[in-house]
């Protein structure tokens, strides 16, 4: 049996955060108002989606908290539920480059219930979803890739701990709660990635679940309910079950925290798809605003990281012919296809008769990979592409980046044509997408958190 520390690593954790100072860093307000527009956009996008039609079915019960593009207010678990589903539904949302993990389906959605329901400010508000955000960035450092290969999708795991943190941060929990919440969120957490083998739904409610179990541990610690301090560390710890690893090191993890913001280098996507493909995407667009005609592709190679192989190229012959949309944006040749014929990869181009398109089929059958083993995933996303045409010619593409990441960050302006854009596909008119942002805008320097203007 281990032998139990002095001092645990959420004990770190919580001090850290409890001892920080009461503002945040300018760059990590950026963040926070960033993932409320991009969240709130998303939320809109999808809210007539089958998927979150049948979430906001089977959930709904009344309460006071907002479920964004719905006119009726729901309780905490059909807020955190649909909201973190509708947000991450279409893959459109956040990423971080050392994960990869999608905190704002996890974090925002949780947190913006946590204040609706209890009263909470803007401030309360923010501190939260940078606290959240930070937690789920830093777990990524740990067991790099082994989450992804034990089964779990890190953004169900992780988004549970991040979840409870934020919570626990915005409720202003004391140290001791501050710590259970953590360990009793331990086991709530959950999420396997067997949805790849069909293009099933259940990525999609993995942050909805997550939210929720941040929140109703947050709220057990609050009223007296404890949980092991050796979460991370204990023989039957967190990574123990979640990466199959007992040799942890937290030193990276741990190191700078409460004051050094991993999360302020988040990604936000141009492209609604998974997000080892996005700079696959920008190569195939590259290649033929160069002058490529695909007509005269013989074949496409791609350079590519052992480490996403399992989830974004294999099966291959499925990856080359993905049964539906949703499956569609967890292949990368189909990503490298559809960027080339439509120039795009957003959301009306995983819509099911694009996703069969026979231009799009008979391309994505030419594509294939090798595995560069000097490849820099998962501290770096990358693309590359070498194209082979009917004459002998070839042609390369390489890009270092995600586009949209700390090297070349979305500007806020971008964002927010972003969000106009996905508002108006879910239905809404300029008018009220105009009204829905100005009042995210403000919605830090709030007394009150109120989202009325996210309602339907």
């Amino acid at each position: 049996m281990k032998n139990i520390p002095t001092t645990t690593v959420s004990e770190i954790l919580a001090q850290a955060f409890i001892d920080m100072p009461s503002e945040l860093p300018a760059e990590v307000e950026t963040l926070v108002d960033s993932l409320l527009i991009d969240v709130a956009g998303l939320c809109v996008a999808a809210r007539h989606a089958d998927y979150v039609t049948a979430s906001y079915r089977a959930t709904f019960e009344e309460g006071q908290c907002t479920v964004i593009g719905h006119a009726q207010k729901g309780n905490v678990f059909t807020a955190c539920f649909v909201n973190g589903t509708a947000t991450h539904g279409e893959d459109y949302d956040d990423t971080f480059e050392g994960g990869p993990i999608h905190a704002g389906a996890v974090i925002v959605p949780a947190v913006l219930a946590a204040c609706e329901q209890h009263g909470l400010s803007g401030k309360d508000l923010a501190r939260g979803i940078a606290i959240g955000s930070e937690v789920m960035c830093r777990l990524c450092s740990v067991a790099p890739k082994l989450v992804h290969k034990a089964g779990f999708h890190p953004t169900a795991v992780f988004g549970a701990i991040g979840a409870a943190a934020g919570v626990a941060s915005a409720l202003g929990l004391n140290k001791e709660q501050w710590v259970n919440a953590l360990g009793i969120v331990g086991s709530m957490a959950s999420g396997i990635i067997e949805y790849l083998a069909e293009g099933t739904w259940t990525k999609r409610m993995h942050p909805g679940w997550a939210a929720h179990s941040g929140y109703r541990a947050a709220r057990l610690a609050q009223e007296g309910f404890t949980g092991p301090r050796t979460l991370f560390e204990g023989e039957h710890g967190f990574f123990h079950a979640f990466a199959n690893q007992d040799d942890n090191h937290f030193d990276e993890m741990l190191a700078g925290v409460g004051s050094t913001w991993l999360c302020a280098d988040m990604a936000f996507k141009p492209y609604a798809c998974g997000t080892m493909a996005h700079p696959y995407i920008d190569c195939a667009r590259k290649l033929v605003a160069d002058g490529l005609d695909t007509n005269e592709i013989a074949s496409i190679e791609c350079n590519t990281a052992e480490g996403i192989v399992h989830r974004l190229w294999e099966p291959l012959a499925n990856k080359r012919n993905p049964p539906n949309g949703y499956a569609a944006k967890f292949s990368i040749p189909y990503a490298i296809a559809v960027g080339m014929i439509r120039d795009d990869a957003g959301l009306i181009d995983y819509e099911e008769e694009v996703v069969h398109d026979p231009r799009i089929r008979e391309l994505t059958n030419k594509i294939s990979y090798k595995i560069d083993p000097n490849n820099p995933y998962p501290k770096k996303f990358i693309g590359h592409l070498k194209v082979t045409l009917k004459n002998g010619d070839v042609l390369e593409a390489y890009q270092g980046h995600f586009r949209g990441g700390k090297d070349e960050p979305m500007s806020i302006e971008v964002l927010e044509q972003k969000f106009t854009a996905n508002c108006i596909y879910g239905g809404w008119d300029a008018v009220h997408s105009s009204q829905a942002l100005e009042q995210i805008r403000g919605m830090r320097d709030a007394d009150v958190v109120s989202v009325d203007q996210l309602s339907n």
